[in-house]
């Protein structure tokens, strides 16, 4: 079974994940959301410029049958508020362009904090919801899951921390491993056999630096060197150095780091006589920044996206119904609802079973293929992509299905 979610319209894109960066971070986990700490902007639940207002008052979206809770940081501070506002009207917006399925939606605010998530969550199991979305942040993920495991319900929550997933604790996120495991499986399709990495010294880093060593392993790839760095001018001239003194003997590079950070690298790599047109650059969905794409070293580099326009055409929808931009997590809420509406219309009363959660065949969102792996983590299809000055490039499609499911 694959149920498609609704995807059409047309706006003009904004940058993929910049808001994803902090939604670990804020909560002390191991990775900070999609990019580094000290690199991208912050979800913090709360920041001193923009305290948690008053929790939001419970809402109820639909009229069906079926409960399904959505918990999100609605009064806290910050981009965090900002995303959970963002993320409600998105779930509004697929309840909407589904033509009244039969779910009610019950929208709780966890505020950003463990307390808020338990106190939610303890009210979905209570009010006899099914399933329950969300929450954001990783700390909240791993208490909800407690509260609803007790009764055997389901989560398909949006933390990108997979360390928080287990089976019926799904996560709906950009996870930076998918990232890692595309752009390897590309590069080696097209014979890139031996690599070396710049890597940010940073949470983020030490996730996609474990996903780096175990596919390039998986693919039979050698690894010439590996050198972790600071967002430092000065403090990255050592680690770029070494770098730069192997080069030779590798077929690709790989700097996993976003638009703050990554022209300085290019700058330290130039200063170190690399030239990047005769190494093939390699980095992760960060890549998708203007910031990248106006630094000339990094033409022609690849990383791995989804395709640009499933969220330009969800983006302009949410504009036209909300008169404002979203931001990047929308998408999330948006799939996640359209997921349950769809199997609350065809798949019965086994509807939230994890044999039809993790169905291999996936799903068809926003943002492409997904589906959730046995573990609770997600799998993605997605784009390679080119970097040029206008943008990014599509060189190889987002798959139209997947292959036999991992995990």
């Amino acid at each position: 079974m694959s149920a498609d979610l609704p995807v059409r319209g047309s706006v003009v894109l904004l940058t993929r994940r910049r808001l994803l960066a902090g939604l670990m971070a804020a909560t002390g986990a191991s990775v900070s959301g999609c990019g580094g700490i000290s690199s991208l902007p912050s979800l913090s639940p709360s920041t001193p410029e923009a305290p948690a207002g008053p929790p939001v008052p419970e809402t109820t979206l639909g009229t069906g049958q079926v409960r399904i809770a959505l918990i999100l940081p609605l009064s806290a501070g910050g981009n965090a508020g900002v995303a959970g506002q963002a993320m409600r009207n998105a779930a509004e917006m697929a309840l909407a362009e589904f033509n009244a399925p039969n779910i009610q939606l019950l929208v709780k605010d966890d505020a950003g904090t463990a307390d808020g998530a338990r106190l939610a969550a303890q009210q979905a199991v209570d009010e006899g919801c099914e399933l329950i979305l969300g929450p954001l942040f990783a700390q909240a993920v791993s208490i909800v899951g407690q509260v609803a495991r007790s009764r055997n319900i389901p989560v398909i929550a949006f933390s990108t921390d997979s360390n928080v997933a287990s089976r019926g604790i799904y996560l709906l996120s950009f996870l930076p491993e998918t990232d890692v495991a595309r752009i390897i499986q590309y590069a080696a399709s097209v014979g890139k056999r031996s690599y070396a990495a710049l890597i940010p010294d940073n949470p983020y880093g030490t996730v996609v630096e474990a996903a780096f060593r175990q596919d390039i392993g998986r693919r039979n790839g050698q690894l010439v060197a590996l050198e972790r760095y600071p967002h430092d001018k000065a403090a990255m001239a050592g680690p770029v150095r070494n770098i730069a003194q192997v080069l030779g003997r590798a077929d690709a590079l790989f700097i996993p780091d976003g638009g703050d950070a990554l022209p300085d690298v290019a700058q330290a790599l130039a200063a170190n006589g690399v030239n990047t047109k005769r190494i093939q650059l390699l980095g992760t969905g960060l890549w998708d920044d203007p910031r990248v794409f106006q630094t000339p070293a990094l033409d022609g580099g690849w990383f791995a996206a989804p395709d640009p326009a499933g969220y330009r055409n969800f983006a302009s929808r949410y504009a036209a119904r909300f008169h404002q931009q979203p931001v990047r997590t929308a998408t999330l809420a948006y799939d996640a609802v359209a997921l349950v509406a769809a199997l609350v219309k065809t798949q019965g009363p086994n509807r939230f079973s994890p044999e039809v959660l993790t169905n291999p065949s996936g799903y068809s969102g926003i943002d492409g293929l997904f589906r959730f792996r046995q573990d609770g983590t997600t799998e993605r299809g997605l784009a390679i992509m080119r970097v040029t000055p206008s943008g990014p490039q599509i060189i190889q499609a987002s798959p139209r299905s997947f292959g036999p499911a991992a995990g």
